[in-house]
């Protein structure tokens, strides 16, 4: 009995770490997406502008 219940702790912690290193993993992932759209969004409006200036 004593086993059973030390290797059903073992398996409940391998899956709370791998649901830990699956969250850090996806806000990384969630980060990096985040930075490269507020990148473009920014060349976006400097383009922009550059294009509103030459026009004027």
């Amino acid at each position: 009995m004593g086993q059973a219940a030390r290797n059903l702790g073992k398996k409940a912690l391998a899956i709370a770490v791998l649901l830990a290193a699956a969250f850090v993993i996806f806000k990384f992932v969630v980060g990096v997406i985040a930075s490269v759209a507020w990148l473009i969004v920014a060349v976006i409006a400097v383009l922009a502008i550059v294009w509103a200036v030459r026009t004027l």
